[in-house]
Order: structure tokens, then sequence, then C-alpha cells
């Protein structure tokens, strides 16, 4: 390397950071720009429709999911409907928060493909609640 070299170490090192795809996407802010949420914990949506989605191998099962369209951008994304026979409680054009479902590094959780959301609350009432029984769903 040689006396007084650090200044091409230096140089080099920033140059090539630029080769690694971790560095680049943190550097750029890429995920939060991808992200339907823009980097919000949580949001409100309307959903337009109710879908099953089928689950991984070896299991064998029917999730169900709702399509949600968010409203502070428009865009549309899959929300899971946790609970038993929750899906009954959630109707087309209700206004429902989600959350992300917390997968590794962002992605899917468990048996359920390309779902990255969970609904939480229905006409700001939790849905837990609803399919316990402990409230009834409001009229809006």
């Amino acid at each position: 390397m040689g006396l007084k070299s650090a200044k091409r170490l230096i140089k080099k090192r920033r140059e090539s950071r630029w080769h690694d795809k971790k560095f680049i996407a943190k550097t750029l802010n890429l995920y939060e720009k991808a992200d339907p949420l823009e980097g919000a914990n949580q949001a409100k949506g309307i959903v337009l429709s109710k879908v099953q989605k089928e689950a991984k191998q070896p299991n064998s099962a029917m999730r169900k999911c709702c399509k949600v369209q968010l409203k502070k951008n428009g865009r549309s994304v899959i929300a899971f409907i946790p609970g038993n026979l929750a899906q009954k409680f959630i109707d087309e054009h209700d206004e429902v928060m989600i959350q992300r479902i917390g997968g590794k590094q962002g992605r899917s959780k468990g048996d359920i493909p390309g779902v990255r959301f969970q609904v939480i609350q229905v006409n700001d009432q939790p849905l837990e609640r609803l399919w316990t029984g402990k409230i009834e769903k409001g009229r809006r």
C-alpha cells in the first residue's frame, strides 16, 4: 500500500460501496418509495372486494383476504383478515385500517403468498372485538 496511501484507499472504498445492492437501496431510500404505506405503520382504506388466497405447501387452506384501496395514495393492496369467521364483519365499501403483518425483511408472513398487510379495524372498531362478540358492528 505504501505511505500516504490513505486518500486513495478512502476514494476506492467510496466508489466500491455503490456495487452493494443493500447500500444503494438504503442510500437512495428505495424501500420507502416502493412501499404502499409510504413508511407509515398503518393506513386507512376502502374495501374493494373480498378474496381468498390458497396457502402454500404443505398446508391446504383458503386464507380469507380483502382487496383494499388506500386513501392516502390510491394504491390497492391485499390484506389478510385474521380471526375465525372474521370475514363476515367486513363488507364492500367499508373503511378499514391495515397494518404490516411483520414477516421477515418486510415480506409476507407464514403460508400466505404475496400478502404483507392485515386488517385491524373495521369502521373504527377493532376487528378482534367484533369476531369475539364483545361489540357489534357500527353502521356508517
